[in-house]
């Protein structure tokens, strides 16, 4: 059997009382199938033998090709279709591939596709370099548009892509209001939801069609694997089965293995994110250099109300306006003079990273801040480590 068919029952549906951290420590292992042992194996394979014509020509064995899954592949897809409450999910090699799986999956030439102006900017990279030269009309949108985006629909829109918070200026979006709309016109909405992931905001549950999330980040916790995810609503499903097999997507046996164990802590490590993260940012509002701390987790933020009604907590990453007399250049030396703070482009590991946030080209339907701004991830570290690193960071600035 392929291992989602081993039982008649889902995890979910045999233990429906048991907490989410006692099903992320168990959903996607099957001990004893496997001789007992906790983990999956990692199965590392591309021929697959059949025992005969028979067998073979009929279909009807499990696996045929090892780009089609293995053992270890479908122990995480099941344990995030399960984490999901989804119909199914399919992996893929990176955040930016999931993204591109799912978008690929909801619309077709001659389409028209409606894009959050916050969105990831590899996102908006794969609109414009692919998607509009494979003939997809693509047209942008006020993340905090809210219902009003049923004005933007055309008789041809397939797809809503959205995103909350969205990338490095933090905007929430009203998802319910926008899957009303969507779904009132037969369009798939399709969701980044790597920030929150399922265990703070569950996407499926609220409407969303295809939830993605670049299992790089927080699924994976330790900045040592590239992975992405893409968990399907029933109606979404066939079309995104389909697609996966068609582009022949396949993530790699340890890479999944690294997904699978990043998994079991995925609830803990989310509390400690979300703590620490809001500590520092509640520090951050007070200090004289900066106007203004993009977290919607914070009761001064915009999208607050929002966040508290549809969200069950926040992830490690926000972002920080300086005061208007600040430079750029300022913000850099800012930057530069951080020590336990790691420069570099991506979050969700144990450790805390910074970058400079660059909106050049990257918003089209909304104005562009004008102030320096700097992302931060809040990593595992003790926060009064993490103040003092950035203390030194502000000292340099003035400096």
């Amino acid at each position: 059997f392929r291992v989602s068919e081993r039982s008649s029952m889902s995890s979910s549906e045999k233990t429906p009382a048991k907490g989410l951290a006692t099903r992320l420590a168990h959903m996607g292992r099957y001990p004893k199938e496997f001789h007992g042992f906790v983990n999956p194996p990692v199965v590392h394979a591309s021929t697959v033998l059949f025992p005969d014509t028979k067998t073979m020509l009929s279909g009807a064995q499990t696996y045929h090709y090892a780009r089609r899954g293995n053992p270890t592949t479908n122990a995480l897809e099941d344990a995030v279709a399960e984490l999901e409450g989804a119909h199914g999910a399919h992996l893929a090699p990176s955040g930016l591939g999931a993204v591109s799986l799912a978008l690929l999956s909801a619309v077709s030439s001659g389409d028209h596709l409606l894009v959050t102006d916050s969105v990831y900017g590899p996102t908006r990279n794969l609109a414009e370099k692919m998607l509009k030269r494979m003939g997809v009309e693509v047209d942008y949108y006020d993340p905090t548009i809210g219902a009003g985006i049923a004005e933007l629909f055309k008789p041809n829109t397939r797809a809503v892509m959205t995103e909350a918070p969205g990338s490095l200026t933090f905007e929430m979006q009203d998802l319910p209001a926008i899957v009303e709309a969507a779904h009132a016109r037969d369009a798939l909405v399709v969701m980044d939801n790597t920030w929150a992931t399922p265990v703070y905001f569950d996407a499926i549950g609220h409407g969303v069609d295809l939830s993605v999330q670049a299992g790089t980040k927080y699924l994976v916790g330790h900045s040592d694997a590239m992975l992405g995810t893409v968990a399907a609503s029933e109606r979404a499903w066939e079309r995104l089965d389909e697609t996966y097999g068609a582009l022949g997507m396949h993530v790699a046996p340890d890479d999944v293995y690294l997904g699978l164990r990043g998994l079991r802590t995925l609830k803990v490590r989310l509390e400690r994110h979300m703590e620490s993260g809001l500590e520092i940012a509640r520090w951050l509002e007070g200090r004289p250099e900066v106007s203004r701390v993009r977290h919607p987790g914070l009761e001064s933020d915009p999208g607050h109300a929002l966040w508290a009604r549809d969200f069950t907590g926040a992830s490690g990453l926000f972002a920080f306006d300086f005061t208007d007399d600040v430079t750029f250049e300022q913000s850099c030396a800012f930057l530069d003079a951080l020590e336990l703070f790691g420069l570099g482009y991506s979050w969700g590991g144990f450790e805390s990273l910074a970058i400079p946030v660059r909106l050049k080209g990257a918003r089209t339907a909304t104005p562009v801040p004008g102030n320096a701004s700097i992302r931060l991830h809040i990593g595992l570290e003790d926060t009064a480590d993490i103040r003092a690193d950035l203390e030194a960071g502000f000292a340099a600035l003035r400096g």
